[in-house]
């Protein structure tokens, strides 16, 4: 086994200092409505409205700075609680808009856009996650603006008959959209998981369960561990779904390997929060998590000549396109480190776990290459041959996959990231809590019986 970077000290030295510069970079987005759209040029590009996405994950980012200790942090996570509490909520309708304009109203309330004329499950996950990790750092109004979240959450988007997230509607809340995605539901996921930790409240744990037991358990497993992403209202897959469209940035046709990544780190994190609780762990998690994680790699990493990792597949496994996005390797990183700090809480050898610390130093080794123009300063897509490309993303939308990548492997897999630093486990991966496994757990249809 080669050497070791998990817990080196002077590996710890540069994620830190990569983690201090993302935060210094991010302070870039700030403008009067939220957080703005940074530019190739580094300032905030004015042709991007105020997304509510990218106001989320900043507040969310600047949130974990405050709780890492990072003087200024704590001003900038206070802005973006103030923008969602303030500035981006939908005060006639209730919930948030999508994107408002750079410009506020007599009110100080933000001028909703064009880009605002639905309402997106995803981009009210970010709120949901802005506001549990500023919870966590003790941020004046986050408790509020949670509860807030969370009353939406239960008003609007939880459909109970099915375990899972509606995906849109209408500003009015009239009109729910004919399609349901697995890119909100995952996001759903990560809010949920960050929710149950900071108040406590296990209903969040169980729908996040729900949701990765009829992602992972039930989709991935019946497709090779290919995820679907696209599905009608049943929730039964639309595999031809934005053929079109092979490139989307939040909906793109075939299978997105990322999401693989993502949806594996998800399932170990979940599995370590019914740990920590003491609760039976369903027998086939993290069996699942490894099997996605292999999937996405073996079928996007290094496939077409070069390394990195293409953006889609098609569900034979051949790439689509072959773009390489920032956030993919991100999520590479992070799920490498989470499931093999999971193996090793379970007991596992050192051996059993050395393709997961080989792939964290070929994925972090590619990133320093790559995609790390200068400290804190990450390209957002790659073309094939690693040069930089607008395909997709133009600019640095925002911190929040990278500021993760950095952190993951310097904290336990459970509980979520705001909660596990204001616990003060930074540095401090590994847990000792038993695994009680649940040896009843369905692995053909589900944990909850879904067909």
């Amino acid at each position: 086994m080669g050497l070791g970077w998990f817990g080196a000290p002077e590996h710890n030295r540069w994620l830190a200092e990569e983690t201090h510069a993302l935060l210094r970079y991010g302070r870039a987005a700030r403008v009067p409505a939220g957080f703005g759209w940074i530019g190739p040029d580094g300032v905030v590009d004015t042709s991007h409205p105020v997304e509510l996405w990218i106001t989320g994950r900043m507040t969310f980012a600047f949130s974990l700075g405050t709780l890492l200790g990072i003087p200024g942090c704590r001003r900038y996570a206070d802005h973006g609680v103030r923008a969602l509490t303030h500035v981006l909520r939908d005060h006639e309708h209730g919930g948030w808009h999508s994107a408002v304009g750079h410009e506020l109203d007599a009110e100080g309330h933000g001028v909703p856009t064009k880009e605002a004329a639905r309402k997106e499950c995803y981009q009210h996950a970010f709120v949901m996650l802005a506001a549990a990790a500023a919870t966590a750092a003790n941020r004046p109004g986050a408790q509020e603006l949670l509860a807030e979240a969370c009353r939406v959450v239960e008003m609007h988007w939880w459909d109970e008959s099915y375990g899972m997230p509606i995906e849109s509607y209408a500003a009015d809340w009239s009109d729910p959209e004919d399609y349901r995605g697995l890119n909100a539901a995952m996001h759903t996921v990560e809010a949920f998981l960050a929710t149950a930790d900071v108040t406590g409240d296990a209903v969040w744990l169980e729908r996040a369960i729900q949701i990765i037991d009829f992602a992972v358990n039930v989709h991935a497993r019946d497709h090779d561990w290919r995820l679907p992403e696209h599905y009608d209202t049943g929730w039964h897959p639309r595999l031809d779904y934005n053929e079109d469209a092979p490139a989307h940035p939040f909906r793109p046709y075939g299978v997105t390997p990322g999401h693989g990544l993502e949806w594996s780190r998800l399932t170990v994190q979940a599995r370590a929060a019914l740990v920590g609780r003491g609760l039976l762990v369903p027998d086939w998690m993290l069996d699942a998590a490894e099997l996605l994680f292999d999937r996405a790699r073996t079928d996007a990493w290094r496939v077409d000549g070069g390394p990195g990792f293409v953006y889609t597949t098609g569900f034979d496994g051949k790439p689509i396109v072959h773009e390489r996005m920032h956030w993919v390797v991100c999520e590479g990183i992070s799920a490498a480190a989470a499931i093999r700090q999971a193996l090793l809480d379970d007991g596992r050898r050192e051996i059993e776990v050395e393709l997961y610390e080989h792939c964290y130093r070929s994925w972090l080794d590619y990133a320093e290459e790559f995609l790390i123009a200068s400290p804190g300063v990450w390209w957002h897509e790659l073309d094939a041959s690693n040069a930089p490309s607008t395909r997709t993303w133009n600019g640095h939308p925002d911190i929040y996959h990278a500021l993760q990548a950095t952190l993951m492997s310097r904290l336990p897999v459970g509980p979520s990231m705001a909660q596990a630093i204001a616990e003060g486990r930074l540095d401090h991966p590994s847990s000792a809590a038993p695994v009680q496994e649940n040896g009843k757990g369905a692995r053909r249809r589900g944990l909850f019986g879904r067909g």
